[in-house]
């Protein structure tokens, strides 16, 4: 099996320069053109077999097990070279393109996200201990895309700079609005639309640790007569609303439920109102979701090509009134996640422990780096039913984030 993973790391490494100490003592050197560099240690030879026939499991569950260790640099650097020759050459490898397919072909039945899976989906990720989120996230705990118009904002400046650029999205021109939160994580969009913009807000989560958070914080700002959360699935929803906004929930829906959720916007959105979609999603065409990340990180998850998406919506028979592209905001808010994560990472493992902490590295370091350096960016899509919902110019967008950026200023 030590031929069959050298073989697969002669044809992968394209771009850097990669070296594996195996369990003998022996190394292998591998490089394509100029690029990152790093090396890894293989453990135990019991594992090579593994690494050769199922990579994308393999080596995460490796390096959480430390079968499988970095060498002087980091579990980043060993993914910036792995990942950044995957990206170039995963169509032109017999095995990678098979392993492919066959998680195309599987995902609607991994992605039937009925609302029992949606619920315990959640809870895997969400209902960890809450010290855990912040210790890494900004403040305010905003778990998504921070926004970076200048490029060296700090975390907490990009994620107030993200909130304030999805509400001017959302038209809020007028004090009272009521805003339907699909996916409200631990209130902070919630809670800043009714503090900053005046609205009335409903936030719906499935994770209970969220809405114990979210309805303290409302308690404790003295907004519990302005927001509102519920533990509630957004197909259980059957109220309307002026706005709608969803940010960071998308990716949990699965693609046979897309229009499922459109359809629920459509409907709890009344006849002149805006929806603000801000979700993950992909450059190069629908795939799958990595198997580690679905078994460790996030179950029944999924990042979606715009082809994907727009196919349900149009049926759906909403608008899309504006569409953006953030591409390297996410890889730069990750960037921030992994040094936070990293400098409370002895506190961490004392809530967990090491394989934890591993796993989590894992994660972050592969997610920065699908944004960096592979397909991975996020959309923004305005929605509304009628197309003359929101003036004809982005002009009161920009008017609106320049306001609001005075006024906190």
């Amino acid at each position: 099996m030590r031929a069959m993973l050298d073989k697969l790391l002669k044809r992968l490494v394209v771009q850097g320069e990669f070296d594996v100490i195996w369990p003998d003592g022996t190394a292998s050197h591998y490089a394509g053109a100029p690029g990152p560099s790093a090396t890894i240690a293989i453990r135990d030879p019991a594992i090579i077999r593994r690494l050769a026939l199922e990579p994308g499991m393999a080596f995460g569950e490796c390096y959480m097990d430390e079968t499988l260790t970095p060498v002087d640099c980091s579990i980043y650097d060993v993914l910036h070279v792995l990942l950044a020759s995957v990206e170039l050459v995963e169509k032109r490898i017999p095995m990678l393109r098979l392993q492919a397919a066959v998680h195309r072909m599987a995902r609607p039945l991994v992605q039937m996200n009925t609302a029992r899976k949606a619920r315990r989906n959640v809870a895997h990720h969400y209902d960890l201990n809450g010290r855990l989120y912040s210790l890494f996230l900004d403040r305010d705990r905003q778990y998504s895309c921070g926004y970076f118009p200048r490029g060296d904002e700090t975390l907490d400046e990009a994620q107030a700079a993200k909130k304030r650029h999805i509400a001017a999205k959302l038209l809020l021109d007028r004090p009272d609005l009521t805003v339907l939160d699909i996916g409200c994580g631990w209130g902070g969009m919630a809670l800043t639309l009714a503090r900053d913009y005046g609205a009335r807000v409903t936030g719906i989560t499935l994770s209970a640790e969220q809405l114990t958070e979210a309805r303290s914080r409302a308690q404790a700002e003295g907004l519990a007569d302005r927001v509102r959360f519920e533990l509630l699935d957004y197909r259980a929803m059957d109220q309307q609303f002026d706005r709608i906004v969803s940010v960071g929930m998308f990716e949990h829906v699965g693609l046979p439920n897309y229009p499922a959720f459109f359809e629920t916007i459509k409907r709890c959105l009344k006849p002149d109102g805006v929806t603000l979609l801000h979700a993950i999603g992909r450059f190069d065409g629908p795939a799958a979701t990595s198997t580690w990340l679905a078994k460790y990180i996030f179950p029944g998850g999924y990042s979606p090509a715009l082809s994907e998406v727009f196919a349900p919506l149009e049926r759906s028979g909403l608008r899309s009134t504006d569409i953006e592209i953030l591409r390297l905001h996410y890889a730069k808010t990750l960037a921030h996640w992994r040094k936070r994560f990293a400098a409370n990472r002895d506190t961490i493992a004392s809530l967990y422990d090491e394989r934890f902490c591993r796993m989590f590295e894992f994660y972050l370091a592969g997610s920065e780096l699908a944004f960096r350096v592979q397909d991975h960016m996020v959309f923004q899509i305005q929605l509304a039913r009628k197309q003359d919902a929101a003036p004809l110019t982005r002009d009161y967008m920009i008017d609106a984030e320049r306001a609001s950026r005075r006024q906190t200023a």
